[in-house]
C-alpha cells in the first residue's frame, strides 16, 4: 500500500525543519563570508528566494550552470529540474538537505538558465539519452562517483534513465510520476481521446505554427502549463518570473521542439545515442533503491502508480502527496520531497 502524506500536516514539521536546516546554513555562510562568499537570499519571513551565486562547470558538449549546497564531503544528492520549469523548483528543498548534510547538486537542464553548449555545431537535440548522458558528463566533471538523484517531469525521465543504465553511479531515487523512461517506437500508438487532450501541446509543437507561436509566447505558454499541470498553487508573479529567466537560454525553443519532436518520431536524433535508445525502448527495470511520489492535484499527464510499480525491482515505495499538490512537486511540497531524498537513502 502507498503512504499517503498529507502536505498540510507536515507543514508545521517542515517549516520547523527548514527553520534549522536554514540557520545553520546561514551560519556556515556567515562563517565564510569574511572570504567573499556571498549568501543565499532570504526573505524577511524564512523562504528563500535565491540561490548563492551559481557555478559554471564544462562537462561533455555542454558548458553547464549549477547551484550547490551543502558541505562539499556530504553525500551529493543531484536534482534535476523539469519544463517548463528549473532549478528554483529545488529552492526550498536545497537549505534542507543540506542542513542534513548533504552536498545538494541542481544543474540547469541544456536549453536553460546558465547552462550553454561549447560548440555552436552541436545539434540542439533535445531527446532524452542525450539529458541523462550530460548528467554523466557533469557527475565525472564533478568527480562525482555516486549520487542519489531525484527529478520530476523531464529530470525524474533523466533520473529513471541514469538509475536504469548505469546503477553503479546511482546510490538511490526520487522520481515524481514514477517511471517515465519512454521510446518513440511505443510513442507510435494513440491513445484514448482525453488522454490525447492531455498532450495538446506535444501536437502544437509538432508544427511550424507551434513552434514560432513557443518562441513568441514562452512565458505565457509556460505559464499556462504551470496553472493547468498544477491547478492549486497559487504562486505569485515574483515566483513566475524568477524561474522564466531560464527560458531566456538561447537555445531553450530548439531543445524543447525537439524533446516533443522526437518522441513521435518527427524529428532525428544522434547516432552517438542510438545504442542508448535501443535500451531504453526495451523498458529496462531499475533495481536502484527507490522512491516515487506522486502529487494528488497532478494536472499533467502522467501514468498511475500501478502502471509502473513492477518497474522497480530493488526496494521501492511509493507515496501519494496529499492537500493540493500538482505537477512540480518539489517547489510545492518541499518538505515531503526532502523526506522522500533522505528516506531513501536510509533503504
Amino acid at each position: 500500500m502507498p503512504e499517503v502524506i498529507d502536505h498540510h500536516r507536515r507543514r508545521l514539521f517542515g517549516i520547523a525543519a527548514a527553520t534549522v536546516a536554514l540557520a545553520q546554513l546561514g551560519a556556515v555562510r556567515s562563517s565564510n563570508a569574511q572570504d567573499g562568499e556571498q549568501t543565499a537570499v532570504v526573505s524577511a519571513t524564512g523562504s528563500r528566494t535565491a540561490f548563492a551565486p551559481l557555478k559554471q562547470i564544462d562537462a561533455g558538449l555542454l558548458n553547464v550552470g549549477y547551484a550547490e549546497d551543502g558541505p562539499p564531503e556530504g553525500p551529493p544528492v543531484i536534482l534535476l529540474h523539469g519544463w517548463p520549469y528549473d532549478i528554483y523548483s529545488y529552492v526550498d528543498v536545497a537549505p534542507l538537505l543540506a542542513g542534513a548534510g548533504y552536498r545538494v547538486i541542481i544543474p540547469y537542464l541544456r536549453g536553460h538558465g546558465t547552462t550553454r553548449f561549447l560548440s555552436d555545431a552541436t545539434l540542439r537535440n533535445g531527446q532524452q539519452a542525450a539529458l541523462a548522458v550530460d548528467m554523466i558528463d557533469l557527475m565525472d566533471a564533478l568527480g562525482v562517483e555516486e549520487a542519489i538523484v531525484a527529478g520530476y517531469d523531464w529530470g525524474a525521465r533523466t533520473a529513471n534513465i541514469l538509475a536504469a543504465l548505469w546503477p553503479e553511479r546511482c546510490k538511490a531515487m526520487v522520481s515524481v510520476s514514477g517511471y517515465l523512461i519512454g521510446s518513440q517506437a511505443a510513442n507510435k500508438a494513440p491513445l484514448p481521446p482525453q488522454a490525447e487532450l492531455q498532450w495538446w501541446y506535444q501536437f502544437y509543437f509538432s508544427t511550424d505554427r507551434g513552434r514560432a507561436g513557443y518562441a513568441k509566447y514562452t512565458d505565457d505558454f509556460a505559464r499556462l502549463i504551470w496553472k493547468l499541470a498544477s491547478p492549486h498553487w497559487n504562486f505569485d508573479d515574483a515566483t513566475f518570473a524568477r524561474s522564466a529567466a531560464a527560458f531566456r537560454n538561447p537555445d531553450h525553443v530548439d531543445i524543447v521542439i525537439h524533446n516533443y519532436r522526437w518522441r513521435l518520431g518527427l524529428a532525428e536524433g544522434e547516432r552517438r545515442y542510438d545504442e542508448l535508445e535501443e535500451k531504453l525502448a526495451k523498458g529496462p527495470v531499475i533495481d536502484v533503491p527507490t522512491i516515487t511520489l506522486e502529487g494528488d492535484a497532478n494536472g499533467a499527464p502522467h501514468p498511475v502508480p500501478t502502471a509502473y510499480a513492477k518497474k522497480f525491482s530493488g526496494k521501492y515505495e511509493h507515496r501519494l502527496i496529499t492537500g493540493g499538490i500538482g505537477h512540480d512537486l518539489p517547489q510545492e511540497a518541499p518538505e515531503a520531497f526532502a523526506k522522500a531524498v533522505i528516506d531513501v537513502d536510509k533503504f
